[in-house]
């Protein structure tokens, strides 16, 4: 069994295609149409035909409650792997991404959080030698 597709909840999801793909990187793989939505992935271009990122619309009644409660929390939805924390905060500090958590190290892993400007916060994550 291996993770083919996850989903991100997004409040616009060509707000959400910008700033996925333009700010943080990714890159689109399906943008198809489904009404007044679409069935919209993103894919990290170092694995093309790796797991798909849906930018999920957020219209179902229950989402926006729980995307709140999670902000206000400050607990992050989902979590990308990046090699160095302190230089994609940086790279994306200068790309005007609001930090809610700076690069903090744990030990076994360095995180930061984001607002992905679409509704919610994104943690990036490196392992440590140790992890």
């Amino acid at each position: 069994m291996r993770i083919v597709v996850t989903s991100v909840f997004v409040d616009d999801q060509r707000k959400a295609l910008d700033f996925y793909t333009r700010v943080l990187g990714f890159e689109k793989k399906h943008d198809i149409p489904l009404g007044e939505h679409a069935w919209l992935t993103v894919v990290s271009p170092s694995e093309p035909e790796g797991t798909e990122l849906v930018l999920e619309p957020d219209a179902h009644p229950a989402v926006k409650p729980f995307k709140q409660a999670l902000v206000e929390d400050g607990i992050p939805c989902a979590s990308f792997g990046v090699d160095d924390v302190h230089a994609e905060h940086a790279r994306l500090s200068a790309l005007g991404v609001r930090f809610t958590q700076p690069p903090a190290d744990f030990g076994t892993v360095v995180t930061a959080v984001f607002d992905d400007t679409c509704g919610n916060l994104i943690q990036i994550a490196q392992m440590n030698a140790a992890g």
